[in-house]
């Protein structure tokens, strides 16, 4: 995994957003559609933002899924994750073809079905965050790092659901649903290449254990080592726990 630390979360922002769409825009020269994952939630705001105001990506090209989405909450719900990529992605992009994980309906069904239609074809790139418990999409800690199920169905901890709670996307704990439909591990790391983009301060300890602590379940994101084109984006304070040697120079751009 190759570490790149920005000195604050709108350089970091930018540089990641450039990378991903050097990354779209080689893929697209050389292939008739390009399959993405994208991540959602407070930690990609200005990175999905920088991404779409890049120039010269055939957006009607790429093929969107997401990593998941709570169980019960209506797509009109602010915390909707498909409501946030029609509104910051899908829309602004262009996107024509989108895989929707429909959480209002039966969560077994729906995960089998975007299953089915992600396992179909290799998936380009993936954009994944880190969660301050560790978490990579919604596997909180201990995660299953074996399953071969594209999605599953899962219980959230009460430290995803704070944080939840934290970013404004709830009033409280108790409104936060206790299930979610979550892309697995194991699929996560079928992708050819995974930008994980992480700023602030309150993932920091989350951050120096998943990159300088053991790969191990209880750190979910940690798995993302084992992966051969993993690169994290991350800003000064998000990376400052990690000694001098993991953190590199601080980059400004």
């Amino acid at each position: 995994m190759t570490t790149r630390t920005y000195r604050n979360r709108a350089a970091m922002s930018r540089a990641a957003a450039n990378h991903a769409a050097a990354r779209l825009r080689a893929r697209l020269s050389s292939t008739a559609r390009v399959r993405l994952v994208a991540a959602t939630g407070a930690s990609q705001f200005e990175f999905l933002a920088a991404l779409v105001a890049e120039p010269d990506i055939d957006w009607t090209r790429v093929e969107l899924f997401h990593l998941d989405e709570y169980v019960g909450l209506s797509i009109t719900h602010p915390a909707s994750f498909r409501k946030y990529l029609l509104e910051r992605l899908i829309l602004p992009a262009g996107i024509a073809t989108y895989h929707f994980l429909d959480g209002e309906a039966d969560p077994q069904l729906s995960a089998e079905r975007v299953g089915r239609e992600i396992a179909a074809r290799d998936v380009d790139l993936a954009f994944v965050g880190i969660g301050e418990n560790g978490h990579l999409a919604f596997n909180d800690p201990p995660a299953d790092f074996e399953t071969d199920r594209p999605y599953q169905v899962v219980t959230l901890d009460d430290a995803c659901r704070r944080q939840q709670v934290g970013e404004g996307w709830f009033q409280s704990l108790s409104d936060v649903p206790s299930q979610a439909i979550s892309m697995s591990v194991q699929q996560i790391l079928k992708a050819r290449e995974i930008l994980c983009v992480v700023p602030d301060a309150r993932k920091a300890a989350a951050v120096q254990t998943c990159v300088e602590g053991p790969i191990t379940p209880l750190a979910p994101a940690s798995i993302l080592r084992t992966h051969p084109d993993t690169t994290l984006f991350l800003d000064a304070d998000s990376a400052a726990h990690l000694a001098a040697s993991t953190r590199g120079a601080v980059l400004d751009q």
